[in-house]
């Protein structure tokens, strides 16, 4: 089953045995497939604006109501990361327990409390506070992703959970658009800069709000229903499967794949998405039985060869476990983990720091800019994420599909290329630190696409990983994400007392070269792992 125009419109083939799509209803938010990606990105995306709120601001108009130093403010990027950080290894676990919609519309309606109580702030004591609090948002991105990945087959998983994570960081560019056009505009109807500033919140406030409460009413946990019952649908097939196989069948086994390349043997019988029910006597359960050649092929393997697993272990090895503290320290521990979070903390965490600083540092090489260009100039490097991030997710879901031999071991070579490229461009940028726009502006766009595509393929990958404990993988390396933004926040802060811009650069570029080519050696996939193939 190849691209079709039609797949961005239609509703999807699933996979039988997880009900996940095989293809993304781009632009049919009426699919339930394409109701839950649409909220995943545009949640996402509303939820980063509100957590970068301040910087587009903070530079100038902020910086002097308030009175800060560069230092404060340098400190509050800090301290914003630092709240994301905490929630983002929680929000994982919490996923895998009670689901990925309830904490991700849980995370936007608490973090909206702060959000609203923003316009208090009226020294560094307490942007500091608010800031930190606001952070709730940022965590928003780890039920995002396992969201994505519970809807959508491992054939485009990367590039849902790319487009899903490209089109939500994108908010941080719209937040410098949107930030400075409302100030300009409350500005021009007679406010004071004071009471400007603190009435844009109100913005991404009713934002915030809206669409935390129509994510929780309007869509479902899993492709099956409730998350409680995430499992019996897999139950009931691997029943259906082994209980209907006739004496001469139980010397073959079932193996499902999750490859759009492989094809279907004639006469397979598999499960559609809409189905017509058929009683199992022996089992005395309904299973949805229809003939779908497209949805999902079968393939028999004789029990002879070596390393190949029922299928009752391989469907369920799919299935999300609420973790336990022996699997929370399995997960964590393994070498496969500290890759992702490692990768994740240069790519995301570089991208953090430096849509934090861009537009000081514009303005700075720049001053004729003033602050609504510079901050305009700098949205541009979150707005890539609209391209950028969904390329690295593309790239690596036809690096595994379509490339001859393509494994696991493509899709994380081209996470270690992203990072590779990045560490280099970023050590050009902060050597030649340019005082001449196009090349500043052309190295920092070329900078980004390998930054924010490494953000895409690290996320197109982790899937694969540990399927059973996908929340608390996704947790633990969205955090990791976040420790690198406030390690490189750190870095741009020490630079001459938060300065100097362009030798925090190449600190940060040397730093994301030398992790990249550090991890390369890692399997993709750990030893004896029966899922995630």
């Amino acid at each position: 089953m190849g691209f079709k125009l039609a797949h961005l419109y239609t509703a999807p083939a699933v996979n039988p045995v997880t009900l996940k799509a095989r293809s993304i209803p781009f632009f049919n938010p009426i699919d339930v497939y394409g109701r839950v990606f649409f909220f995943s990105w545009f949640g996402f995306m509303i939820a980063f604006w509100a957590w970068y709120t301040f910087p587009p601001l903070l530079t100038h108009t902020i910086k002097y109501d308030l009175h800060l130093t560069p230092a404060e403010v340098a400190n509050s990027n800090i301290v914003s990361l630092c709240a994301t950080l905490l929630v983002r290894v929680v929000a994982g676990p919490l996923c895998d327990f009670f689901g990925p919609r309830k904490v991700f519309g849980g995370l936007m309606l608490v973090g909206s409390i702060p959000l609203g109580l923003a316009p208090l702030v009226h020294n560094a004591t307490s942007l500091y506070v608010s800031r930190f609090f606001i952070g709730i948002l940022g965590g928003s991105f780890v039920p995002c992703q396992v969201w994505s990945t519970g809807f959508f087959d491992k054939n485009v998983v990367g590039t849902a959970n790319a487009l899903t994570g490209g089109f939500g960081n994108a908010g941080g560019g719209i937040t410098y658009f949107i930030m400075p056009a409302v100030f300009d505009a409350l500005i021009g109807g007679g406010h004071s800069t004071g009471q400007a500033w603190r009435l844009t919140f109100l913005v991404p406030l009713a934002m915030v709000i809206a669409t935390g409460i129509a994510l929780l009413l309007l869509c479902p946990d899993t492709p099956t229903g409730k998350w409680s019952e995430r499992h019996l649908h897999t139950i009931a097939v691997i029943d259906g499967v082994e209980g209907s196989s006739s004496d001469t069948e139980k010397d073959s086994i079932v193996d499902i794949p999750g490859r759009i390349t492989d094809a279907p043997s004639k006469g397979t019988a598999t499960l559609s998405r809409t189905p017509s029910y058929a009683k199992d006597e022996e089992k005395s359960h309904s299973i949805p039985v229809t003939l779908d050649l497209e949805a999902q092929p079968v393939r028999t393997v004789a029990t002879t060869t070596p390393e190949v697993t029922k299928p009752s272990a391989a469907a369920q090895a799919e299935v999300i476990q609420p973790p336990t503290l022996s699997e929370l320290f399995r997960v964590a521990t393994s070498p496969q983990t500290i890759f992702h979070i490692l990768t994740y903390m240069c790519s995301f965490g570089t991208e953090l720091a430096v849509n934090a600083i861009l537009a000081s540092y514009y303005a700075k090489n720049f001053p004729l800019l003033g602050q609504t260009a510079a901050a305009n100039w700098a949205a541009m490097f979150g707005f890539l994420n609209f391209v950028t991030r969904p390329l690295g997710g593309i790239v690596s879901d036809l690096l595994y599909n379509y490339v001859p031999g393509g494994s696991l071991w493509w899709k994380k070579g081209w996470v270690v290329v992203c990072g590779a490229v990045t560490g280099a461009l970023l050590i050009v940028i902060g050597r030649v630190d340019p005082h001449e726009q196009g090349l500043m502006f052309g190295l920092v766009a070329v900078m980004a696409v390998f930054l924010e595509a490494g953000n895409g393929a690290n996320f197109s990958l982790l899937p694969h990983v540990h399927p059973r404990a996908n929340g608390v993988l996704s947790g633990l390396t969205g955090a990791g994400g976040n420790l690198g933004g406030v390690v490189f926040a750190v870095v741009f802060r020490f630079m001459d007392n938060g300065t100097n811009y362009a030798k925090g650069f190449w600190v940060i570029g040397i730093f994301n070269l030398v992790v990249a080519l550090g991890v390369s050696w890692i399997p993709p996939l750990p030893k004896g792992q029966v899922g995630g193939r």
